[in-house]
């Protein structure tokens, strides 16, 4: 059996490979755990404009879940985009039937940089027993204003919360882990001023730290290690399509 620990990315297919499935498999290779996939909606985009998604049936994707916890040792999942909270709810259930022990980390893309809208605003209420079942969640500052007006918020006794700080216009890059009531600060290595806008950057950030919790490290130490990552990552280039080594 490999050797490395087996990780499932649940997100969205992006044919820039920025973002979404294909970022993710990039972050788990570099970060030394198996990657696997399972797509959720087939988008249109480039690293600056979403121009159109398509959702995948939710049976087809319970359907490849299922196979995948079936034959391999899965210890950790990252959730990208879903379509509702149902679609969000019953993929958790079926993670957890496969293996009630995995570390499941959502990464509430709510809205793209570009405002394309992913998720049913509608059915935000219905999030309020869901965010429980997860380990983590990492939600950008704009995420996390939408999840508190909403009284989304985990109780984080159950699931931690990490506020990711690269909207922040105070304090840019310094981000919150909320575990068990406490609040740590992750201020950034390197300078911002050195790191370049990426897209996809919340996505690479979310799989890297799913991958430290792959590897059996305690949620602050793969956050940490997390943003270590995706700090080498935003000063790969200039461009908006970041590199990972």
């Amino acid at each position: 059996m490999q050797e490395r620990p087996y990780v499932i990315s649940i997100a969205g297919f992006d044919p820039s490979g920025g973002a979404g499935l294909l970022s993710d498999c990039k972050t788990f290779e570099q970060s030394k755990v198996m990657g696997l996939g399972v797509c959720t909606a087939l988008t249109l985009q480039t690293a600056s404009q979403c121009i159109s998604l398509e959702w995948r049936l939710l049976d087809e994707v319970i359907k490849a879940i299922q196979v995948l916890m079936e034959n391999y040792p899965v210890s950790a999942v990252k959730i990208g985009i879903v379509k509702n909270a149902e679609f969000l709810d019953e993929i958790i259930k079926t993670v957890k039937i496969g293996n009630p022990e995995v570390k499941i980390v959502w990464d509430p893309v709510l809205k793209s940089t570009s405002e394309f809208t992913f998720f049913d605003f509608k059915t935000l209420p219905q999030l309020n027993p869901v965010v429980n079942k997860l380990s983590l969640i990492t939600p950008n500052y704009n995420e996390y204003s939408v999840l508190k007006e909403n009284n989304l918020l985990p109780d984080t006794n159950k699931c931690s919360l990490l506020i990711k700080g690269g909207h922040r216009e105070d304090h840019l890059g310094t981000d919150i882990l909320v575990e068990n009531e406490k609040e740590t600060l992750l201020l950034p290595v390197e300078d911002c001023q050195l790191l370049f806008p990426k897209h996809g950057s919340g996505c690479v950030l979310s799989s890297a730290i799913t991958a430290e919790l792959a590897k059996g490290e305690n949620m602050e130490t793969a956050c940490r290690n997390g943003k270590l990552y995706i700090e080498k990552f935003l000063k790969s280039n200039p461009s908006l399509l970041g590199t990972h080594s």
